[in-house]
C-alpha cells in the first residue's frame, strides 16, 4: 500500500503544488487579519489546505485521463520526429503500462474524494457559499481538458486556471477561514490568478508550434503574433506588481506589501526569457542562480533535453510562490500586532 500511494503521488506531479497551496495559505493569512478568529479557524484553515491539494493533483490526473484518451503523447511523439521541439514527458506510468487507464480512474476518485471529504465539513461550518465555489471549481477543473467545456483545446485553459487557482481558490479558503471576503482577497486573488495563469500562458508559449501541429488551441494562438504573445506575457507577470502598488497608494495594503518588489529582477528574467524564445533566441543550459529559487529536477533536465522548458516553468512557479509567500509573511506580522 506504501509503494501504491507512493506511486500515484509522485505521478500526480507534486512538483506543481506550490501553485496552490502558497495561494492558499495568503489566503489563510488574509483571513486571520480579515476577520474574527473563531474555534473552526484551525481546523477550516487545515482543511482546506488539504483539499485544495488533493483537488489539485486529482485535476492533474484528470488532466493525463483526457490527454491520454486523445493520444496526445503519440501526437507529441509524430511531431518531435517533425523537427518540432516540443515537452513528451507526460503520463509515463501509462505509455510504459506501470498502470492502466482504470487504475487512473480510481486514482482520480481517491484524490477528489479526499478534497471532497475536507470540503464537506467545511460546508457543515461555513455553508452553502462553500458548496458553490466548491462546485464551480470541480466543474470547471474537469473541463480543464474533459468534457463538457474541454477548455485547454479551445484557447481558454490558461485563463480558467488562473480563475481557479487564484480568485476561486483564494476566496473559497479565506470564506472556508473565517465566513468573510473583503476587497483585499478578491485583488489579491486575481493578482495571484494572473502569475499562475503565466505559468500555463508560459507552457504554451514554449510549445506553440507542437500544438498547433497537433491542432490543440491554446492562448498563445488566440493572440497569433510575437508581439501579441510578448505584451500577454508582459501583463500576466508585471500587472500583479502594479495591483499591489495601487493597493497601498489607496491605503487598501499595508505599504509592507511593496516587498513583493524584491522578486522585480526574477520577474525581468523570466519575461525577457519567454520573450527570447517567442523570437527564436535558445539558451544553452544556464547554471541556476539562488535568486531563482528552488529549481527542482533541473540539473539533470539538459540530459533529457528539456532544460529549454524547464527554466521557464520553474521561473514562472516560483514567481508565483515567493510572491504569495511575501504577502503571507507580511500578513502574519500584520495579524500578531493587530
Amino acid at each position: 500500500m506504501k509503494n501504491v500511494i507512493k506511486f500515484w503521488w509522485d505521478n500526480s506531479r507534486p512538483i506543481a503544488l506550490p501553485q496552490s497551496i502558497l495561494p492558499a495559505l495568503l489566503a489563510i493569512s488574509l483571513a486571520a487579519v480579515a476577520g474574527t478568529m473563531d474555534a473552526r479557524f484551525g481546523i477550516c484553515a487545515v482543511l482546506a489546505v488539504v483539499g485544495v491539494a488533493f483537488a489539485h493533483l486529482g485535476m492533474n490526473l484528470c488532466d493525463d485521463y483526457f490527454d491520454y484518451l486523445e493520444d496526445c503523447h503519440e501526437k507529441r511523439k509524430q511531431v518531435v520526429s517533425q523537427g518540432f521541439r516540443t515537452m513528451t514527458v507526460k503520463y509515463p506510468y501509462l505509455t510504459s503500462g506501470q498502470a492502466s487507464l482504470r487504475d487512473l480512474r480510481w486514482a482520480i476518485v481517491v484524490f477528489l474524494g479526499i478534497a471532497a471529504v475536507c470540503g464537506l465539513v467545511i460546508f457543515i461550518f461555513r455553508g452553502y457559499p462553500i458548496l458553490i465555489i466548491a462546485m464551480v471549481a470541480a466543474l470547471l477543473g474537469v473541463s480543464y481538458s474533459g468534457w463538457p467545456f474541454r477548455f485547454s483545446f479551445h484557447g481558454f485553459g490558461e485563463l480558467i486556471i488562473g480563475l481557479m487557482f487564484g480568485l476561486l481558490l483564494m476566496i473559497g479558503v479565506q470564506f472556508a477561514c473565517v465566513a468573510v471576503l473583503d476587497l483585499q482577497v478578491f485583488i489579491l486573488g486575481f493578482a495571484v490568478g494572473l502569475l499562475v495563469t503565466n505559468i500555463v500562458y508560459t507552457h504554451s508559449v514554449l510549445d506553440i508550434k507542437a500544438d498547433q501541429e497537433m491542432e490543440k488551441k491554446t492562448f498563445a494562438q488566440v493572440l497569433r503574433s510575437p508581439i501579441n504573445m510578448k505584451i500577454a506575457s508582459a501583463i500576466f507577470i508585471f500587472l500583479p506588481f502594479a495591483l499591489v502598488l495601487l493597493g497601498v497608494v489607496l491605503r487598501w495594503f499595508s505599504a509592507f506589501y511593496l516587498f513583493v518588489f524584491l522578486l522585480i529582477p526574477m520577474a525581468i528574467y523570466l519575461r525577457r526569457s519567454v520573450a527570447d524564445h517567442i523570437d527564436g533566441k535558445e539558451y544553452k543550459h544556464i547554471k541556476t542562480k539562488p535568486w531563482m529559487g528552488p529549481m527542482t529536477h533541473y540539473d539533470g533536465s539538459e540530459r533529457l533535453g528539456i532544460d529549454w522548458f524547464l527554466l521557464r516553468w520553474l521561473l514562472a512557479r516560483n514567481l508565483v510562490t515567493f510572491f504569495s509567500l511575501i504577502l503571507m509573511i507580511v500578513n502574519i506580522c500584520l495579524a500578531i500586532w493587530k
